[in-house]
């Protein structure tokens, strides 16, 4: 009966291998970035780079295993922002002054890069980022996106149509040498 009374015994806390520390700050400013490239929200990107690092520190184990342990990164990253995006509340939106990095580039430029790759759907956005910003090949998108390589092409042969006709209009000052 006195068994009963006991409280549960309660696990010992996880503890990861001396590995993720160092890896979670050699990593965290690049997924940042890459977050910020996909979403474009400076305050979101935050959060999909601290759930990124949260999903790595439990699954650390695993993780550590992999080959390309930054790839595996980007990838958990990604996958995050997917799920962000097909949730619900994803649409909503918070007024005021958003801080944006300074760029060594012409800031108007880019804007306008940013603001036309916006437009496009999650996965093609997706695609064009990892492709051309992130400069990964059609096989490591293919393999990030888990869909054939034929899809990734196709994506961003469209994609890069749909940009075309969105910067028509500020084609001369993109694409000046």
């Amino acid at each position: 009966m006195l068994e009963l009374l006991d409280p549960p015994a309660v696990p010992a806390p996880r503890s990861a291998s001396p590995g993720f520390p160092r890896f979670a700050h050699d990593s965290s400013q690049r997924l940042h970035h890459s977050a910020y490239q996909l979403c474009r929200d400076w305050h979101l990107a935050q959060d999909l780079t601290q759930t990124t690092l949260t999903k790595l520190f439990l699954s650390w184990d695993r993780a550590a295993e992999s080959d390309n342990l930054s790839a595996y990164a980007q990838k958990v990253l990604l996958r995050t922002y997917l799920d962000h995006r097909r949730r619900r509340s994803s649409t909503e939106s918070t007024p005021g002054e958003l801080r944006e990095p300074s760029y060594t580039s012409d800031p108007d430029l880019r804007i306008t890069m940013m603001i036309a790759v916006d437009r496009l759907p999650a996965r093609d956005r997706a695609i064009v980022l990892l492709r051309y910003f992130a400069d990964h090949t059609v096989e490591q998108v293919a393999a990030e996106l888990n869909v054939p390589i034929t899809v990734v092409k196709s994506q961003t042969r469209r994609s890069l149509i749909k940009l075309k006709h969105m910067l028509v209009g500020d084609r001369a000052a993109l694409f000046a040498a």
